[in-house]
């Protein structure tokens, strides 16, 4: 388990390590909130239908 400065630490790695993902992307900002956008909306188009079956 980390403790003080390590738990900080450890934060701001995995920080960076997502923002290097997304600038591995090669897409331009406006592009890839575009792509990001159209992901949510995909996962939310499945969680809505997920909960209308149940009826």
């Amino acid at each position: 388990m980390t403790h003080g400065n390590h738990r900080e630490w450890d934060m701001r790695k995995q920080s960076n390590l997502v923002k290097e993902k997304h600038r591995d992307d090669g897409l331009f900002p406006a592009a890839s909130k575009q792509r990001d956008s159209e992901i949510m909306q995909q996962k939310q188009k499945k969680a809505n239908e997920k909960t209308e079956e149940p009826k």
